[in-house]
């Protein structure tokens, strides 16, 4: 490595740090403030950077929105299938982990924040078409995760409607949290529709 080459890596490294502070404070920021309390300068005074240094990492609030919950999608779905081997055995206590797995990843403070953006990007022109491809990409990162950990086979006749269904009702979930958090409730939710959906999986074998 050259000398110039080795000065660069401390700055990379500060630029990047910089830029998931600036992410993570994007996401905390829409969670609780929605979009129109989300400015740029509100993120970037909360990540302690300077609005200079934020719109030189992400030259709109567009950017910065769209680039902060596709980061944390990201980060959360890792995270999943880290610990997709702890699921226990294929059977019905697996498919009910999974759909509380599922539900899980649509109760949670990036859930708050991508709504926000769902809710902006009605209106803001700029946004929907982020807004649009992202939702798809996550769609299908989820719908993908749910099979793998599920071992479906969605040749079967119903499977794929199913393993869809789930993350239909999963988002709904995800909703009526924003409003009570009723856990015991969406629990029972959780064990009955995991009964139906183990059902279609053992008719498809």
């Amino acid at each position: 490595m050259t000398a110039h080459a080795a000065s660069r890596t401390p700055q990379q490294d500060r630029s990047r740090a910089t830029r998931r502070r600036l992410l993570e404070a994007a996401v905390d920021c829409l969670a609780e403030l929605g979009w129109n309390g989300s400015t740029v300068s509100v993120v970037a005074e909360r990540a302690g950077v300077s609005r200079g240094a934020a719109q030189h990492h992400f030259p709109t609030r567009e950017d910065l929105f769209t680039a902060a919950v596709e980061h944390v999608t990201a980060e959360r779905l890792a995270a999943v299938r880290a610990h997709a081997d702890e699921l226990p055995e294929p059977g019905p206590l697996r498919t009910e982990a999974v759909v509380d797995l599922i539900v899980r990843l649509y109760t949670g403070q990036l859930f708050r924040a991508a709504l926000h953006l769902w809710v902006a990007a009605a209106t803001e022109e700029p946004l929907r078409a982020r807004i649009v491809a992202l939702e798809n990409h996550v769609g299908r990162e989820s719908h993908r995760a749910a099979v793998e950990f599920l071992g479906a086979d969605e040749s079967a006749p119903g499977v794929r409607e199913t393993v869809r269904a789930t993350l239909d009702m999963a988002r709904g979930l995800g909703l009526a949290n924003l409003l009570t958090d009723d856990g015991a409730r969406r629990a029972g939710v959780v064990r009955q529709w995991a009964r139906i959906l183990d059902a279609t999986l053992a008719a498809g074998l």
